[in-house]
């Protein structure tokens, strides 16, 4: 490797056995896992987004029959949901960086943390397997009375491996819960922070509490399935609207498991790249647990067109444009950080510039759908999808490509080539608006998702929709490769590259197996970034900080 010797004591090195991978419990190797495991789930999630959008490329629906159109999005979204934007950043970068930042040597339960990724693996693989050896059918919400009754398609055992994969949800958020209130190094109050770990805080409290009612939804689906229990199918005395406020009342919520992680790596690379302090970082540490606490109020957003009283309309919609303050905090504080700030346009804050456009084009649209009227016309349409995506993949895959390409030289060691970094930013962003905006056009026009036949002057849009997915899946294969690359050939990263204040980058890269040699004491606010000043740095001597403050 380079002719370079790695550090002794070092996480990676210590020995490549695969059990030693399969039975530790260091976070930093339970993160690689992760990492490697969601890449797999990413791809064959996104072999059937290929699919279909080569289906919908021509009106006729002459690729594939209509059942094997229903499984291939069912996959997709099941997949890349539960499987990929859910787990993404907290069990990769939170597991792999939140101890780091505090402080501390582990996770407050490292074989607690090592079980969540064998219960994660386990119930993808199982839901993988359900749905490659016989399919489902009902979209990747399982909406009842198809799902409990009617759907002859292997429903119970992908929402047994879906269940299973939610208690490694519950278990990692209770983990990341208990280490920040428990393992704080001395001197990291609450305010002291950093922002990812805020972000984590708020999103632990929602797996925490959210994940339970998916479980016992798909629970209730099992009985009604299995034992005839009439919890949802009018036929035996029950309510399909129950079942949408109960998946909703999770599932919107999920909505900011898979964002809020993503806002907390943002607001790590915008202050670095800007070389400034954050703005506002009070407002943001306390957006996030609003968005935490809004979310599990504004699930009948979902329902406007299911019946629901005019006056539920009405508080979901006012309860919907509330929510939408918290973030629009954190975008104007990201955008207050940048100016006059002194920028560099590395890959990281180019991911996460990404983040932003691509997050505030799906908050905005978020807000016609939170309008009645609007979404009387929109809804269940393609403009839906587009907004969707917007945020989770727009969002929440920039926010998570910006925290690896950002953490990438302290997780190996290595540089990445800057060049094919930047090419790939760039390239994401352009395939990505290419792919899903023409989807708003088509859901204003009236076009429903779920279609796989559709009339001819559709067809220019979807054309376009799919050569944009073309292109997004070549940016999203070229990072592989050269990060990949990078672990053998790159460039040694030395322990701080890009010269960030936080506690992680006080350590060698890659770090020691227990991260600190001693236990840091903590100093400083994050984010000293003018004059630079690490966290855990004695305050500067009142005469020099006045001449720092005075110089020109």
């Amino acid at each position: 490797m380079n002719n370079v010797q790695l550090p002794k004591r070092h996480y990676l090195n210590a020995d490549y056995n695969v059990w030693s991978w399969l039975l530790s419990t260091d976070h930093k190797r339970i993160g690689i896992l992760y990492m490697i495991s969601l890449t797999l789930f990413f791809f064959v999630g996104g072999a059937a987004a290929v699919l279909f959008r080569l289906e919908l490329m021509t009106p006729g629906g002459d690729l594939v029959l209509s059942e094997t159109y229903n499984k291939l999005f069912t996959l997709h979204g099941v997949i890349m949901v539960w499987f990929f934007l859910i787990p993404s950043v907290p069990t990769v970068l939170g597991n792999f960086f939140l101890p780091m930042m505090i402080g501390a040597r582990d996770l407050a339960f490292p074989r607690l943390n090592l079980a969540s990724w064998y219960l994660f693996v386990g119930g993808g693989l199982f839901t993988v397997w359900a749905m490659l050896t016989g399919g489902v059918d009902t979209g990747w919400t399982f909406y009842t009375p198809y799902s409990s009754t009617y759907a002859n398609t292997r429903v119970m055992l992908t929402a047994i491996g879906v269940f299973v994969s939610g208690f490694s949800t519950i278990l990692t958020g209770m983990n990341f819960i208990v280490t920040i209130h428990t393992m704080r190094a001395p001197g990291m109050t609450w305010f002291r922070l950093p922002l990812f770990v805020w972000a984590h805080y708020a999103n632990s409290l929602i797996m925490v509490l959210a994940t339970p009612v998916l479980a016992v939804t798909l629970l209730l689906i099992g009985m009604e399935r299995v034992l005839g229990v009439g919890v949802f199918d009018p036929n035996l005395g029950g309510d399909p609207l129950l079942f949408q406020h109960l998946f909703w009342f999770y599932s919107h919520p999920a909505v900011y498991l898979m964002i809020l992680p993503g806002m907390g790596v943002v607001s790590e690379v915008i202050t670095c790249f800007a070389r400034k302090g954050i703005f506002g970082y009070t407002f943001i540490a306390f957006s996030s647990l609003a968005i935490a606490v809004l979310g599990f109020l504004v699930w009948g957003h979902h329902m406007f067109v299911s019946g629901q009283s005019v006056l539920a309309s009405l508080t979901f919609s006012f309860l919907s444009m509330l929510i939408a303050v918290p973030s629009a905090v954190k975008v104007f504080n990201w955008t207050a950080t940048l100016h006059k700030g002194s920028i560099s346009l590395d890959t990281p804050m180019l991911y996460a510039l990404g983040f932003i456009g691509l997050f505030t084009m799906g908050g905005l649209t978020g807000l016609f759908l939170a309008t009645l009227a609007v979404d009387q016309h929109v809804h269940d349409t393609y403009f839906v999808v587009a907004h969707f995506h917007y945020i989770m993949v727009g969002g929440m895959v920039m926010g998570y490509l910006a925290g690896i390409h950002f953490w990438w030289p302290k997780m190996t060691g290595r540089l990445y080539p800057e060049w094919w970094g930047r090419f790939s930013a760039v390239l994401i962003f352009f395939g990505f608006n290419l792919t899903f905006f023409p989807q708003y056009l088509l859901g204003y026009l009236g076009m429903p998702r779920r279609y796989h036949v559709y009339p001819d002057e559709f067809q220019v849009l979807n054309v376009m929709s799919t050569a944009g997915a073309s292109i997004l899946g070549v940016g999203y294969l070229i990072p592989l490769v050269y990060l990949i690359w990078s672990l053998r050939y790159g460039k040694i990263a030395g322990p701080n590259p890009w010269q960030a204040t936080g506690l992680e980058w006080q350590t060698p890269s890659p770090p020691p197996t227990f991260n600190f040699d001693e236990t840091p004491s903590v100093t400083e606010r994050p984010y000293q970034y003018s004059p630079w000043t690490p966290q855990t740095a004695p305050p500067p001597e009142p005469e020099l900080a006045a001449a720092e403050t005075t110089s020109p």
